[in-house]
């Protein structure tokens, strides 16, 4: 039961903005691979992979490469839903696995990050792989634990679109210092967005009930 007063429909994230206007790119394609017999969480696997071949890459400092490799494990993680959704194929567990690998996806290009710094000894650059690594994390977390808990947490300034974004960006420019500290300022300012949300709906759900 949602105790907030305001409902997910009001607050979209880049995120979901994205998501709605790639249906028409996205959707003939779901069709085609639901035609080849392609299984959703197949797709979800595959876009591991592939993030891993990307954080591969970033340890060997080819950050272009690495760049264009997330970018298509980022296609596959949009894909692998709207094909769910035409197969009839949606499941808990499946929305649970995308989740797993996507979580695990980014910790992969994070890691290989965090080797190539250690490899050039610049550990500026470790400091801020960890803290991006972290509010990465929690910003998905922190939405996860309060729609457990039946609070819409679909809010701040930076989505998991916005994350994907400027880590692209950052690979492909190379600028792996300015991106990482603007990346690792703004995930764990969005963290702690969602933290004074729930703490604002809850209090609100509080005085509804004791109304």
């Amino acid at each position: 039961m949602q105790t907030g007063s305001q409902s997910p429909k009001h607050r979209k994230t880049l995120t979901d903005r994205a998501k709605h206007a790639s249906k028409g790119f996205l959707e003939p394609l779901a069709g085609f691979l639901f035609r080849m017999g392609v299984e959703p969480n197949f797709l979800s696997f595959v876009g591991f992979l592939l993030a891993l071949a990307s954080g591969v890459l970033a340890a060997l400092g080819r950050f272009p490469q690495s760049g264009l490799m997330l970018l298509l494990s980022g296609i596959l993680d949009a894909l692998d839903g709207t094909l769910a959704r035409q197969a009839g194929k949606t499941s808990r567990f499946g929305a649970f696995f995308d989740s797993f690998m996507d979580r695990y996806s980014e910790s992969a290009l994070f890691f290989g990050m965090a080797c190539w710094a250690t490899f050039e000894n610049r550990h500026d650059m470790v400091l801020l792989v960890i803290l991006s690594l972290v509010g990465s994390i929690m910003v998905s977390y922190a939405r996860a634990r309060a729609e457990g808990l039946g609070i819409a947490c679909n809010v701040g300034l930076f989505s998991r679109m916005e994350r994907f974004i400027v880590l692209i960006g950052t690979l492909l420019s190379g600028q792996l210092f300015w991106g990482l500290l603007f990346l690792a300022l703004m995930a764990n300012f969005t963290a702690f967005q969602r933290l004074f949300h729930v703490a604002k709906e809850s209090r609100a759900g509080q005085s509804l009930n004791g109304a």
